[in-house]
């Protein structure tokens, strides 16, 4: 028979332990820490895998996927071993989201709900969470700083490999949910996947502290960075509806696809994973490069080699010069230059049937502006759209037809090759 003390001390130690596990059956695990398990197929490392499920944006994704299965960091997979995915899997109750995960945000209860409809939506998963009681929560939803991209993350993450039962299916049933577009273009149908297994980087000029060059019309500020941003989000819909990888480098959760003449002028913009971009020029050209350098990198790694840097500005002159849409090529890059006489050719005949005898000035320049020599993206070409000061000119930015045919012609020829 244990002393008093001993056995005070005992049923302490059990009463503590019960706690905790009651603590953690609370978090809604099936039980703690249960990971969804998936085979690898033939041709898979972990990028691929984390790709397909939309996982391999987030470092700590990849490490924890390397630690739960006792792996070292090396991203070769065997065919049809099953590996545990960074997704936890808990019990849904029924009720929410929220009360099943023991969480209070709002958006990240959506996110959650949004990558189980991206898993479903992919053949990845049989049932609706609410149908099974199982709900998939990615790990760095929970656990990794930055989470707030997932939303778009699952859609716009790198290249997935569908199964053939799904390549099979009709291309426009359903329409997928991206936030970014705004609510008036969130709903974006899948048309086809002639893009499929090609990458992307949309770049729009400036953002943050920075607004870039600045038009006076009718009474009203032009900013360049706002309609930049809105230009290069309507191409990035475009590349996104015919199956492309896709990423919007600067973001700007308020404002979307905006179809008003005068874009208000604001300073939330950030980079790709929520960063806060910096003041001075350099760090702030330095910060996307490293970005875009990382993820091509990576897709590299996973064998894509299709890649393709996109850079959307607007021109400053003095008020009384007119400006035809011109393009900047990487110096020394066949590849880059190519893709920027592609789309100097495709405007000529545009703008040939849209201005008749008017014709068209825009020339094709290889130019070394930081973001042309310091990314390694296979193809990049930077566009300048217009005159943001002159009068004549604020007609092709002002309205929203013209800011869409831009993104029109530019995802022709991107289509075409």
């Amino acid at each position: 028979m244990p002393s008093p003390r001993i056995f005070y001390l005992l049923c302490l130690l059990l009463l503590v332990s019960s706690t905790t596990s009651a603590q953690t059956a609370k978090k809604g695990a099936v039980t703690p820490n249960t990971y969804v398990n998936v085979p690898a197929k033939t041709g898979d490392n972990v990028p691929k895998l984390l790709q397909r499920y939309g996982l391999y944006e987030f470092e700590c994704n990849i490490s924890q996927f390397f630690k739960i299965n006792g792996l070292r960091e090396d991203y070769r997979l065997r065919s049809g071993v099953a590996y545990k995915l960074p997704v936890l899997l808990l019990k849904y109750n029924g009720k929410s989201i929220r009360s099943s995960v023991d969480i209070k945000d709002w958006q990240t209860a959506k996110r959650i709900e949004a990558y189980n409809t991206f898993v479903v939506s992919q053949g990845l998963r049989a049932g609706d969470f609410r149908s099974t009681k199982q709900l998939w929560v990615p790990w760095h939803e929970l656990n990794c700083p930055n989470a707030g991209e997932a939303t778009v993350a699952i859609v716009e993450n790198a290249e997935r490999s569908l199964d053939e039962n799904m390549a099979g299916n009709t291309a426009g049933k359903g329409l997928r949910t991206f936030p970014i577009f705004g609510k008036a273009y969130e709903k974006t149908p899948l048309l086809d996947r002639k893009l499929k297994g090609r990458v992307f980087y949309i770049v729009s000029g400036h953002g943050g502290p920075d607004s870039g060059a600045q038009g006076k019309r009718g009474g009203q500020t032009l900013c360049e960075d706002e309609y930049a941003y809105d230009v290069a989000l309507r191409l990035l819909r475009l590349l996104i509806s015919h199956g492309a990888t896709a990423y919007m480098i600067v973001r700007d959760d308020n404002d979307g696809i905006r179809d008003e003449e005068y874009l208000r002028c604001d300073h939330d913009e950030t980079v790709w994973g929520d960063r806060k971009i910096p003041r001075p020029q350099k760090e702030r050209l330095q910060q996307r490069t490293d970005l875009i350098n990382n993820l091509t990198e990576r897709h590299a790694k996973a064998g894509t080699t299709n890649q393709t840097l996109i850079e959307i500005h607007v021109d400053s002159r003095s008020h009384n010069t007119k400006t035809d849409v011109f393009f900047y090529y990487r110096p020394g890059s066949a590849a880059s230059q190519t893709l920027a006489l592609q789309f100097h050719k495709m405007f000529a005949q545009k703008y040939l049937r849209t201005r008749g005898q008017g014709g068209y000035t825009g020339t094709v320049t290889a130019r070394s502006l930081f973001m042309l020599t310091q990314t390694v993206t296979p193809k990049a070409v930077y566009i300048e759209l217009a005159n943001i000061r002159n009068d004549w000119d604020q007609q092709r930015l002002v309205l929203k037809n013209n800011r869409q045919a831009v993104a029109n012609w530019l995802t022709q020829v991107l289509l075409s090759q």
